[in-house]
């Protein structure tokens, strides 16, 4: 069964959608929660990062499976209201999920990366503006889910999206929460005002501390009380029953992850491909722990949740899903504390 520690902090599954054919990563977060992992962060890609990785299913189809499957909490980490989708679709689906799955579904949001997002052809705009967008279409959401749980139609017009008047039919009683991914302190700072709670990546203590500082401030600034605010991490790790054989894992399934510049204007897994090339052992050093020893493992973990995480979605870049789940769900999940 899933492991919810006393403190309320959760450890769950990453299910990568890029390196998994979508009915084996099923089986495999049917088994991270038997091996006591809380619920499924699921990834949204039209394309692998790298060829190698070699999937990219539809990630809303695999959370509905998961939905059956599994007991634990469920939602896209992340998906981009913004180019391949129009809001209003990202709401649909989202509000179905949650509708079958009462209190299980949450919603993470991006402001998405040209891999996945170009694939429509449009325009692929600089930061500033995918960001603009995004929240744009967080506010479309939140109108919809909100209005139709009132009962009531909607519109909307702004400078990036158009809603004529309706309403989502099918909708659960109560909204799903949005978590919006950011690594940036502006960014963080307006989620901290408009979403529910905040997803990044494993970064620099420091750094993510300061995240912490503005998403809290955004929400004070609402009204809200950022000490009911999920914090959700999503970490990348290389574990095996070597050291030898974790770095080829990551170098091999996993070299974006010792990538150290912005990959969101890269468009195709070919091109990443090339950049691997030149991706060299130390590149991971203070970005992934790459080791056999599971309590090395714990360690790092444990920094996130001491800053304060409430919510852990666990990455291992290998192929050897369930020799690690088995592992770490003995050796690992038990030992961190809140």
């Amino acid at each position: 069964m899933s492991t919810v520690t006393a403190s309320g902090l959760t450890v769950g599954y990453a299910a990568m959608l890029e390196q998994f054919h979508p009915t084996e990563a099923v089986a495999l977060s049917v088994h991270a929660e038997a091996h006591g992992f809380s619920g499924v962060m699921a990834a949204d890609h039209y394309q692998p990062w790298v060829p190698a990785q070699g999937q990219a299913s539809f990630v809303w189809n695999v959370l509905t499976a998961l939905g059956e499957r599994t007991t634990g909490d469920i939602g896209p980490g992340v998906t981009a209201p913004t180019f391949r989708w129009h809001p209003a679709m990202v709401a649909q689906a989202s509000a179905t999920l949650a509708a079958m799955y009462p209190g299980r579904h949450w919603l993470g949001l991006g402001s998405g990366e040209a891999l996945n997002e170009h694939v429509v052809a449009g325009y692929w705009p600089e930061a500033p503006e995918r960001i603009n967008r995004m929240f744009e279409a967080i506010e479309i959401i939140k109108k919809l889910f909100s209005a139709s749980i009132a009962g009531k139609d909607v519109k909307h017009a702004g400078p990036f999206y158009k809603l004529e008047s309706t309403r989502l039919w099918t909708m659960p009683e109560v909204a799903p929460e949005i978590l919006v991914a950011t690594a940036g302190p502006v960014t963080a700072k307006r989620a901290g005002r408009l979403a529910d709670g905040l997803i990044t990546v494993g970064a620099p203590l420091e750094k993510i501390s300061g995240l912490f500082g503005k998403f809290d401030e955004g929400a004070r600034e609402a009204g809200k009380d950022p000490a009911t605010l999920p914090k959700v991490l999503q970490l990348h790790l290389s574990w095996a029953e070597t050291d030898e054989l974790a770095l080829a894992h990551a170098m091999h399934e996993w070299p974006n992850g010792g990538m150290k510049f912005p990959k969101a204007d890269i468009r195709s897994p070919f091109d990443f491909e090339q950049m691997a090339k030149l991706v060299r052992p130390e590149d991971f050093e203070g970005r992934m722990v790459i080791s056999a020893d599971p309590d090395v493992h714990r360690a790092e973990i444990q920094k996130y949740v001491d800053l304060g995480f409430d919510r852990i979605y666990l990455h291992n870049v290998g192929r050897n899903q369930r020799e690690w789940i088995e592992t770490f769900g003995a050796d690992v999940l038990p030992k961190l504390v809140r």
